[in-house]
């Protein structure tokens, strides 16, 4: 465990004299728009969506004080100063901000996988809980292709993609054009982003009969703070969609509030596209 505190320590700075579970690791960069944290004890705490192979979740990657810097950083970017902006894409070389919430998942997965024999990563019965792949997780870069959505329930309209929407995201794989590993973090509004299974180019799903029932969607519940991590099968054979229609978004069988969501989707370009 020294070894693995050592190591964040590094990375994140000096943290505080406290040894106990709320321990708190600090980015020591005072020039950082944003500033990262790594939380010991019970979090950060991963879940892994039994149903499909290569998707895991982390609720409590960022506190509500790294949530409102992240959205800060956002704001100050100038990209959505009108109403009819509500997407943001970049390419390449990335805002500091994204660079840094990069390098606070690839550190997290690392020390969340080192520590898994603590109980830090849940397992599934029949398969391992590898979060990210080695050769994903240690890539340079991580990710160099951004997305930033802004949702606000109850409008009308069309995004800058056509299966982007106002109100969630349409049933969709990402484009072949990146790489596997997909990161998509949550800010503001907690929502059910759903998982079908990817049809076949004959039309029909996978495993599946022309007199079976269509696949069920798996639900996964995404609150503000939280990053849901995708590869293998899940960036390639599931669909993912949000629909934020009235009466579509319930968990637990109660509605979710929806107001104004904020997603980070961050991606790396295959080589030559």
């Amino acid at each position: 465990m020294e070894e693995h505190r050592s190591i964040i320590k590094e990375v994140f700075g000096e943290s505080s004299d406290s040894e106990d579970d709320d321990q708190q690791i600090q980015l020591d960069d005072p020039n950082a728009e944003f500033h990262s944290q790594l939380v010991f004890g019970k979090s950060p705490s991963w879940e892994p969506v039994c149903q499909i192979n290569g998707l895991s979740l982390c609720r409590d990657l960022l506190s509500h004080d790294q949530q409102s810097s992240l959205l800060s950083a956002i704001e100050n970017e100038g990209w959505f100063t009108e109403a009819s902006h509500n997407q943001a894409m970049r390419f390449g070389d990335l805002p500091r901000w994204a660079t840094e919430l990069a390098k606070l998942i690839r550190e997290v997965v690392h020390f969340s996988e080192q520590v898994s024999e603590l109980g830090v990563i849940a397992a599934c019965d029949d398969r391992d809980a590898c979060l990210l792949p080695s050769n994903l997780l240690w890539r340079e870069p991580l990710f160099d292709q951004l997305i930033v959505n802004v949702y606000h329930p109850g409008e009308v309209g069309y995004a800058l993609l056509k299966f982007y929407v106002l109100l969630g995201i349409c049933a969709h794989v990402d484009l072949m054009r990146f790489e596997d590993g997909i990161a998509i973090v949550s800010l503001e509004s907690s929502c059910v982003m759903h998982f079908t299974q990817v049809e076949s180019d004959g039309g029909i799903i996978e495993n599946e009969s022309e007199r079976d029932p269509p696949m069920p969607k798996i639900p996964v519940y995404l609150t503000p703070g939280s990053v849901v991590l995708m590869w293998g099968e899940a960036r390639y054979h599931w669909k993912h969609e949000i629909n934020r229609n009235p009466g579509f978004q319930k968990w637990e069988g109660k509605d979710i509030d929806q107001k104004r969501r904020t997603s980070i989707t961050l991606r790396k370009l295959c080589p030559d596209k």
